[in-house]
C-alpha cells in the first residue's frame, strides 16, 4: 500500500495527497463490504455533493475529480487499502497469539524479577494483619522473596474465603 502513494495523484502537493490518502483509507475502512468501484462512487457522489456546497475538505479536487487519471489513481489507492485490510484481517489469529505470548513472558519475567526482591513493608504489614485475623501461627519471612510472601498471602487469602 505503501509503494502504490508515490505512484499516485502527481497534481496534488504532499499535504493534499496525504489528506486524501487518510480519507479514502478510512472510507475504505468503514466499508469493507462494498466493491471498490461502490467505494469510489460512494467517494465522488459525496466530494461533488460537498463541493457543490462550497465545503468540501478537498477544495482542490473541484478541477481533477472527473478526469480519467484522478479515478484511475483513486481506484487504485482503493484496490490496495482492501487489499491491505483484508492481508490484516487475515492476519489477526497470529497477532492475538503473538500478544498472549508477550502476555504471559511479561508475567513470567515479572515472577522472576520478584523471586529476586526482598519483601515489601506493605506485604508484611498485610501478612501480619492475615495472620492475626485467622488466628494463624507467623511463619519466618525475613527469607522470603516478594513472590514467595505473595503467593503465601494469596494461599491464606484462598484457603480462609471459602468459608
Amino acid at each position: 500500500m505503501y509503494q502504490i502513494k508515490s505512484r499516485i495523484y502527481h497534481n496534488f502537493d504532499k499535504t493534499q495527497k496525504s489528506g486524501i490518502c487518510n480519507y479514502i483509507r478510512a472510507l475504505v475502512k468503514q466499508n469493507l463490504d462494498l466493491s471498490c468501484s461502490e467505494i469510489l462512487d460512494k467517494f465522488i457522489e459525496d466530494e461533488k455533493y460537498y463541493l457543490e456546497l462550497s465545503s468540501s475538505r478537498f477544495p482542490f479536487l473541484a478541477d481533477f475529480i472527473d478526469t480519467e487519471s484522478f479515478l484511475k489513481d483513486t481506484n487504485d489507492y482503493i484496490y490496495e487499502c482492501k487489499k491491505y485490510y483484508s492481508y490484516k484481517e487475515s492476519q489477526r489469529p497470529f497477532i492475538e497469539k503473538q500478544k498472549e505470548f508477550e502476555k504471559k513472558k511479561r508475567k513470567f519475567l515479572q515472577e522472576v524479577k520478584m523471586s529476586k526482591e526482598t519483601p515489601t513493608k506493605k506485604q508484611l504489614y498485610y501478612y501480619d494483619k492475615l495472620c492475626k485475623r485467622y488466628s494463624l501461627e507467623r511463619k519466618d519471612v525475613e527469607s522470603l522473596s516478594k513472590l514467595d510472601l505473595r503467593n503465601e498471602i494469596e494461599r491464606i487469602l484462598n484457603e480462609h474465603s471459602e468459608f
